[in-house]
């Protein structure tokens, strides 16, 4: 289990953009779970929408993303504060299943599909009560900063 703290070593992202609250599961180099409580005093559903609101879709990409950044990092043995950044470069076979809503806890999974010359490639899900909300890979590149 990964806490906040550990979380803040591993994402360089801030509030409001930090999107992952909690590791629940991490096997190097393999798989990883974790979550993100969707809160209805969230920044985002001021504009998205007002009366009717909903996490945005590009948000729980960005969400699976910041996932998978953690699992490449502890993979390398490395932290962003070693000069490396995990940064977003793809996301292809992307299904949104459902809205996720103010009082859900996003769940998310993220395996290791493969690896080469820095590029990772991930296959993401996020759940919310056990129901896919959304599928898809990312893709991360890792770079020197």
């Amino acid at each position: 289990m990964m806490y906040i703290n550990e979380i803040l070593e591993y994402l360089p992202h801030r509030y409001p953009f930090l999107l992952v609250d909690r590791v629940t599961n991490l096997e190097s180099g393999k798989s990883i779970k974790g979550y993100k409580n969707i809160s209805f005093n969230e920044q985002f559903f001021e504009g998205h929408f007002p009366d009717n609101p909903i996490m945005p879709g590009v948000l729980i990409i960005e969400a699976m993303a910041q996932l998978s950044g953690i699992l490449g990092f502890v993979t390398v043995g490395r932290k962003p504060a070693d000069g490396l950044a995990q940064y977003l470069a793809g996301a292809r076979k992307v299904r949104f299943k459902r809205p996720v809503l103010p009082g859900d806890q996003l769940c998310m999974e993220s395996e290791v599909m493969s690896t080469k010359r820095g590029i990772w490639k991930f296959e993401c899900r996020a759940l919310v009560n056990n129901e896919v909300v959304c599928i898809a890979e990312i893709l991360t590149a890792e770079r020197e900063v």
